[in-house]
């Protein structure tokens, strides 16, 4: 299966590989590299725009460093859903992680997370996920994962526009 959508609020590329079970998302932001990292590993922040519109998530446990491990629980609609996984790499420029649903806790799925500094305060966030069979990526993809990626984006968008993420301690993690 391969498929390409651009969700127009957010300009995010989702791309299914059709020879590897990949899933690509590519969006740029009006955000330095270091405010998208602090953003990724500040569970305070990551908390308040991960998800689609009108989800809470509460942070178990973060510990946004190489070896670390990280758990959160989002509320939507009246259901809680579960996701762990585990920091294996954790830089200013890439968080490699792995991401489980604990719906499915058989699917285990390899994240990198790169940011590319496109100069005048741009920044380009690329996301891969690797997941262990096409089945399980196919299923991700009819899952409305697109919906959390445009609506949590946003919010990310008016956080940042807020000035709720400085460079002052973008470090987090580091």
């Amino acid at each position: 299966m391969s498929t390409t959508q651009t969700t127009p609020r957010t300009a995010a590329t989702i791309e299914a590989d059709p020879t590897v079970p990949i899933i690509r998302v590519t969006r740029d932001f009006t955000a330095t590299a270091a405010q998208l990292f602090r953003a990724h590993t500040d569970p305070e922040l990551f908390a308040r725009w991960v998800g689609p519109d009108g989800t809470t998530t509460t942070v178990d446990r973060w510990d946004a460093s190489t070896g670390g491990a990280w758990r959160y629980v989002s509320a939507h609609e009246g259901m809680e859903f579960a996701f762990h996984g585990c920091f294996h790499e954790v830089r200013p420029d890439r968080i490699v992680q792995t991401f489980t649903w604990e719906g499915e806790p058989d699917g285990v799925a390899l994240e990198t997370l790169t940011f590319e500094d496109l100069g005048d305060g741009r920044t380009r966030l690329r996301s891969q996920s690797l997941c262990d069979s096409f089945e399980a990526r196919d299923a991700w993809l009819r899952s409305g994962m697109e919906v959390g990626v445009d609506h949590g984006y946003a919010k990310l968008d008016t956080l940042l526009a807020a000035d709720g993420v400085t460079e002052a301690a973008a470090e987090v993690g580091a």
